[in-house]
């Protein structure tokens, strides 16, 4: 697993700097649409029925606003609208910077 070196807010992407050299950038808006929380993706039960969840899919204003990290794998955003669950994983983020 890769891990980030530095993590810096450029504009409004998100920029990290991984140890194996490569860079990741990723706009905020779709870092949010992303997030892996509950609150975003919903939940299953024990018969796979999935209960919650959101169907919004665009958070064009949104910025991140602060970020910490989660044990030596993860990372977890606070957002300018609110959301503050999830947590992202390395390997979730280099993902998704390369599917932008």
């Amino acid at each position: 697993m890769n891990t980030p070196q530095n993590i810096q807010l450029i504009g409004n992407e998100l920029a990290i700097a991984w140890d194996d050299g490569a860079e990741s950038y990723i706009p905020a808006a779709r870092l949010r649409a992303a997030s892996p929380s509950a609150d975003q993706r919903g939940e299953r039960d024990l018969f796979g029925n999935l209960h919650g969840g959101s169907t919004r899919t665009d958070y064009p204003d949104v910025r991140v606003t602060a970020w910490e990290p989660v044990g030596n794998y993860a990372l977890r955003f606070d957002f300018s609208d609110g959301h503050r669950t999830g947590i992202y994983s390395y390997d979730y983020l280099r993902d998704l910077s390369r599917h932008a």
